[in-house]
């Protein structure tokens, strides 16, 4: 298996853990992305590689109903024991196992880097309804925002690559309108310096290296935050960023 396929099934053993640390996504992003469909109040949303439910979560609490897909097991699983009033299935992005035209979004939050674009786009597309949505969403830290945010990633670094690569590596597609972005301000809270170091061994930088690595980094990181005063005392804000695409499927 090679390490992107590594990386993109690595998070199942840290199911409880990624539920518990990853950041939530903002209900402005969310609104923002649905825009394109109206005043609609209560939409069939598909939450696609939804993980344990984190945006799949904020899709509820909106109203819609809610039909998330999540290859790995324990993740879904997680999902079910979390988020109630949604449907769970298995599947991928490229196999996606609802019937044609039967939702009016797509959302994916934080995965749409580790589809085949070339697949999965035009399986996105056969479920949507003509005018439906496709919103691919981001959460990162901020690092602009606090010089110690910035300092800690630096510290943080593993000998895997940090970076996703370019959210704008959405492609374009003939069944779809153009890409539309936009950035929404986001926090999240985290009580201790442990918190962020149990939040930041949830990426998978973190979850295909080796225990003495990760031992190693979670000691300097735990040593930074505790040195610094914006981190080293009780509860404290993580600024983050949400960045959002969203493309609107057209007629056939």
């Amino acid at each position: 298996m090679d390490l992107h396929a590594r990386r993109a099934d690595s998070f199942g053993a840290q199911a409880r853990a990624y539920a518990e640390h990853r950041p939530d996504y903002p209900v402005a992003a969310i609104r923002w992305a649905l825009e394109p469909l109206g005043s609609a109040e209560r939409l069939d949303v598909l939450d696609l590689a939804a993980g344990t439910g984190k945006l799949t979560a904020g899709l509820v609490a909106e109203g819609h109903r809610v039909t998330a897909v999540e290859p790995n097991e324990q993740m879904l699983s997680e999902l079910v024991r979390r988020v109630h009033d949604v449907r769970a299935l298995p599947g991928h992005a490229e196999h996606i196992p609802v019937p044609d035209g039967t939702v009016d979004a797509v959302f994916v939050g934080t995965a749409f880097h580790w589809f085949d674009q070339s697949k999965a786009l035009p399986e996105i597309a056969r479920v949507l309804r003509p005018g439906g949505v496709l919103a691919a969403m981001w959460i990162e830290q901020d690092n602009s925002s606090a010089e110690w945010l910035a300092e800690f990633e630096q510290v943080s670094a593993s000998s895997v690559e940090s970076r996703r690569g370019d959210p704008t590596g959405v492609m374009t597609h003939p069944l779809f309108g153009p890409v539309e972005q936009k950035t929404f301000p986001h926090a999240y809270r985290r009580e201790s310096p442990e918190a962020l170091v149990a939040a930041t061994n949830t990426y998978s930088r973190m979850l295909v290296i080796d225990d003495e690595e990760r031992a190693a980094i979670n000691e300097k990181m735990l040593a930074f935050l505790r040195e610094r005063p914006e981190t080293s005392n009780g509860p404290f804000d993580v600024p983050l960023r949400s960045e959002v695409f969203r493309m609107v499927r057209v007629s056939d």
